[in-house]
Order: structure tokens, then sequence, then C-alpha cells
């Protein structure tokens, strides 16, 4: 008994010293091994992979050209089809007061998508800018020019009316014109149009940096295009999903066919010069020299400035480039006169 009093001593003795050099040098910290371990693991877990245009991360590559389809804004052609699977949607006016989409898809590919409408110059631009394959039917004259001297590769209602276009039978014309991502992928085959290159990369905040976004509060706003209504632009942000919904002259933004909501994770509104060229109140819109803007994200806004970074249009703020929170980018480009503090009006409520 006494040599077992004796251990159990000792054993007390070694532990009560353990623990008072303990409080005396801290808590044993971790091995070298142990916190490269933990380095290797965050590093596994980061997806190899992310889309150009939507910064959103894959387990597979993500290769592919970008598509950019002329989406007609009509009242008369709302519904639209495909218009949710778009990584970035560009709003501008095409003449007078009406509005007219350029859906550009990469990361998702819809089945159908329209009513495809007539292409302008600036909408080409912006198509160059990202490399992307552009689709439309009809053409103003400088659009016309631009396409038929292959400024861009493209496929043109104009040519493929009745086999790469279809015409929806419950849409009267020019609403009806409508295209499905295989036959764009058929008339790119046809044309020997090269399908692999990727866009250009457009910079984004990793998950954790989009949680700490900073602004002013910004829970709706809204683009007053037209006197009438009928082409204004409503963004309200949901916060349970933490991104915007999309309304047009007050109906929700939704698809055709599936009537999924449009969700939108940045929206980018630009002010630019627009000049009137024509007796049909054609525009010619300046998309290179740069000019003020909002950018909208996770229900706040900050000013910015905007610029033509080699055909990509971008955010800046104190010279720098201002990265998108993951996810889809709406830009709505409004003209100068009378600006964005006479066409826009926010709501923090």
């Amino acid at each position: 008994m006494k040599k077992w009093a004796v251990a159990i001593t000792a054993v007390l003795f070694l532990l009560t010293g353990c623990n008072d050099k303990e409080k005396a040098n801290g808590p044993k910290q971790p091995e070298k091994e142990e916190v490269e371990e933990v380095i290797q693991e965050e590093v596994e877990n980061e997806l190899p992979y992310a889309y150009p245009l939507t910064g959103v991360g894959s387990e597979t590559k993500t290769d592919g050209r970008a598509v950019a389809v002329m989406i007609n804004n009509h009242p008369k052609a709302r519904p639209q089809s495909g218009l949710h699977k778009a990584d970035i949607v560009y709003e501008l006016l095409a003449e007078g007061d009406v509005t007219r989409f350029l859906a550009v898809f990469q990361s998702e590919q819809p089945d159908n998508m329209g009513p495809v409408r007539s292409a302008r110059d600036y909408y080409i631009d912006l198509a160059k800018g990202l490399d992307a394959l552009f689709i439309a039917h009809g053409y103003s004259e400088e659009a016309r020019e631009l396409l038929e001297r292959d400024f861009v590769d493209n496929l043109n209602g104009m040519v493929y009316d009745g086999t790469l276009f279809k015409r929806a039978s419950f849409r009267d014309a020019p609403h009806n014109s409508y295209i499905t991502y295989k036959n764009v992928l058929k008339g790119a085959k046809e044309k020997k149009y090269s399908m692999n290159q990727s866009p250009p990369d457009f910079e984004f905040l990793s998950e954790e940096d989009s949680k700490s976004v900073t602004g002013d509060e910004a829970n709706s706003v809204t683009i007053s295009y037209s006197s009438s209504g009928v082409f204004n632009s409503t963004y309200e942000y949901d916060e349970s999903i933490g991104k915007y919904k999309r309304y047009s002259n007050g109906d929700q933004t939704i698809d055709h066919e599936t009537k999924d909501p449009i969700l939108v994770d940045n929206l980018f509104i630009i002010e630019t010069t627009h000049q009137v060229i024509d007796e049909a109140a054609h525009k010619e819109i300046d998309l290179e020299s740069g000019g003020s803007g909002y950018l909208l994200q996770k229900g706040k806004v900050m000013e910015v400035e905007w610029k033509n970074d080699n055909g990509l249009i971008v955010p800046i703020r104190d010279g720098e480039v201002v990265p998108f929170v993951q996810g889809k980018t709406w830009v709505n480009v409004v003209p100068t006169n009378p600006g964005l503090q006479s066409i826009i009006s926010f709501n923090v409520n």
C-alpha cells in the first residue's frame, strides 16, 4: 500500500508540474506540421475554377465562349425567355425611350432565348469587348455595316429566319423571334466560329469579403427611362436571399417558361452621353469616355466612376477597380441629360 501511495503521489506531482509550466509558458502552440495541415485543408476546400463573368467557383473547367443576345423589352415581349440564366445583362435605350437588353450567357445555357430583336452599334461594341458571339434579328444602318464586315462573329435572324430563328405562335411580329442555344451552336459550327475561347475575367470579391460590403442603405432603386413608366426599371433588395429582384413598370421580371424571377447580385448604373442621330430616334451612345455611376450590392450603394477597360465596362473608385460580388450583374446605362440625379431615385426603407 505504501508503494502504491508513493507512486500516486509521484504522478500527481508530475501533473502539477506540467500544469504550472503550461501556465507560465502559455498553452501549447500547434506544431509547424499542424499549421501546414490546416492551411492545406483550406486550400483544398477552394474550388479550382471560376466562371469569368460571375466569379462563381466550379469543380470543372469553366472554358467556353460567351453568347450575347439582343433581347426585346417591349411590353408585348414580356416576360422574356432565358434572362434568368444570363451572367450579365446590359440595358440601354434603342430608340426614343424604348430600352433593349444585351443578355450575355457563359456559365449557363438556357434552352430558349428571346424575343430576339434588332441590333444597334453600341450593343455590338459591348459584345466585341467580351469576345462574344453576337445574336440579333435585324439591325440599324450603323449596326448593319459592322455586321456585314464581320466586326464581330454573329448570327442574324435576317439571314436565318425560319431556320435557326423560329417564330412563336403566341406573339405577333416583331416580338416573336426566338433562338435555342442548340441552334446557336449549330449556326456557329456552320459559320466555322470557334466556341472555345473564354471571355476576359471581371474582378470579384471572395464570399467572405462580400459579407462586409460598405455603402449607404439602398433597398430599392428606380431608373426612369420613360415619362409613361412603361420602360422604367426597379430593383428591390430581398435581404433573405441577399439579391435584388427586378421589375418593369411595376411587374416583376420573370422567365416566360419557368416563371423563375430575375435575381441580381450587382446593379451597376452608369451615366454617359446620348445623341439622337436620325428621324427614327436612333442614338449614338458613348461607351468609351467614362463617367459617373452607382454600384449596388447587398442592399448598399456607393458612388463610383466607370471606365472602359479594353472593352469591359468596370466600376472605379479612388483609381482602383471595385470588384463585383460573385453572381449575376445588370448594367443600366442612362443619358447624362438629364443625368443620374434626375433619372434615379433610391428608397432606403
